[in-house]
């Protein structure tokens, strides 16, 4: 496979802004609205309000070189299908095997990725990665003729001549798209030259980093002792569990110093333990050393979670948490294909009793602002808007993986709104490395909110101004104040 050099999207009116030389195909206007009359008339007012404002995407995972280089997109497959996990699991699902496709890394033509794709575009019927692939055809690349079997080699070639212009180069179309924030993911010991390399390019438009210290915290991540050991060479940190502290410390205030407003944590389990500055030295050295049990090294990451709660009291950095995926479930596709290659898998999550004790600690401290995402719908409404609807530092972050499709942003609604209401979210987060689907995500999230609201409106439990106010605020606003934009 040739190497992806870009990509990954968000919306204003999508189909207001794409380039002559890629004019979107027409689409039914009141796609995903609701289906009553009047109802669909409010949503449709609703919707106009916000279907042109810039996007703010404080979390997602577009990597910082795609911007940095500029570099043009390679080819269509490579940017639409290798990378994107929604798309490859079901392929994967249907009978295709993942290495035809390029995951991983495996060597693949890119047209033939392609032509396996078109071949089996039919089991995307209904899914929220057939919608987005959709509206990244038409409305950001102009695609005409429906993709199939058939069309694949005419679509490839529209597309590839597409990539070769200067409009869709990754800058143009960050630009095009009218994002105002776009927040990366990157690694603590980055040195985040690439994001200095973007704020020195003149592009409209903020890109910050994001601190995801996982693999330093995670006794079970694969190579977390040697990983600790380069973090602690890096800032000049004696190997104890004050130094390792330390060490975090420095790097976050490295990331403050290029712009990052949070520090993001991807847990299987979101348990939080206290310890006495002993029992922590003694575990520190004890998972170092790859001699502590599992229970140890629970709560050992256990831990280091309500560390992290008490560094982004100190220095600010906004907590985000995405808990319950059971990371690489099959264990011969992780050998074959490494991670992130389409077989993470929800589970059930207890925030409740797993966040107590640093909500214990931290749950009412000015300042501190905790974003929980959960990928466990029955947390919606049993914990999680009961959690953000007392602790003034816990926000319900949106709709997230798996749930990050019009039905389920329509069920989060209902099971948050309640009890909640609207102002303890996070406003909408594409958590997305698919550049082109960016535009799609936040305009499905402005459709389905503006749906939402216009049921409410219809049911005379809100005026329509009301909700006018709040789907203006939960686009930009919102999001800017949890944050901390």
């Amino acid at each position: 496979m040739t190497d992806l050099r870009a990509g990954a999207p968000a919306p204003r009116s999508i189909d207001a802004r794409t380039p002559a030389a890629s004019s979107p195909v027409e689409r039914h206007p009141d796609r995903l609205l609701p289906a009553d009359p009047r109802t669909r008339d409010i949503a449709r007012a609703l919707y106009s309000r916000v279907a042109g404002a810039p996007i703010v995407s404080p979390h997602g995972h577009v990597p910082i070189q795609w911007l940095a280089e500029d570099a043009p997109f390679t080819d269509p497959a490579s940017l639409l299908v290798s990378h994107d996990h929604y798309i490859t699991r079901l392929l994967h699902a249907s009978g295709v095997d993942l290495g035809s496709l390029g995951v991983g890394g495996a060597p693949a033509d890119p047209r033939e990725i392609w032509r396996l794709f078109a071949a089996h575009t039919r089991v995307f019927a209904g899914t929220a990665s057939g919608y987005w692939i959709e509206e990244e055809l038409t409305q950001v690349l102009g695609v005409a003729s429906p993709l199939s079997e058939r069309t694949a080699d005419a679509v490839y070639d529209q597309i590839q001549e597409r990539l070769r212009t200067p409009e869709f180069r990754p800058r143009a179309l960050f630009e095009r798209f009218g994002i105002e924030v776009l927040a990366t993911t990157d690694d603590p010991l980055d040195d985040l030259a690439d994001h200095a390399r973007v704020a020195r390019s003149g592009l409209r438009g903020r890109v910050v980093p994001t601190f995801r210290p996982d693999r330093y915290l995670d006794p079970d991540a694969p190579a977390f002792a040697a990983d600790v050991e380069r973090l602690l060479a890096a800032t000049g940190e004696q190997a104890t569990f004050a130094g390792y502290l330390s060490a975090l410390a420095a790097r976050r205030a490295h990331f403050i110093a290029h712009g990052a407003v949070s520090a993001d944590h991807g847990v299987e389990e979101p348990a939080t333990f206290d310890l006495g500055e002993a029992e922590a030295e003694e575990l520190f050295h004890a998972v170092l050393a790859g001699a502590a049990s599992a229970h140890g090294r629970r709560v050992f990451r256990g831990h280091m979670l309500m560390q992290m709660a008490r560094m982004s009291v100190d220095d600010g950095l906004v907590m985000t948490v995405h808990a319950g995926v059971v990371r690489n479930h099959s264990s011969r596709t992780l050998q074959r294909f490494g991670p992130d290659s389409g077989h993470d898998i929800p589970r059930s999550t207890d925030f409740v009793g797993g966040l107590r004790p640093l909500l214990e600690r931290y749950g009412l401290e000015r300042d501190f602002h905790l974003v929980l995402f959960a990928v466990d719908e029955t947390v919606y409404s049993r914990e999680i808007a009961p959690l953000a609807g007392f602790y003034p530092s816990v926000y319900i972050g949106a709709p997230w993986w798996f749930l990050d499709a019009p039905d389920a942003m329509a069920r989060f609604r209902s099971a948050v709104t309640e009890t909640a209401g609207f102002s303890r979210g996070s406003g909408f987060i594409d958590d997305t490395r698919a550049f082109l689907s960016i535009p799609a995500r936040h305009d499905t999230a402005r459709r389905a909110d503006a749906g939402f609201l216009a049921r409410l409106v219809t049911e005379a439990r809100i005026t329509e101004a009301v909700a006018g106010d709040i789907i203006d605020d939960m686009v930009g606003p919102q999001p800017k104040r949890v944050f901390k934009l």
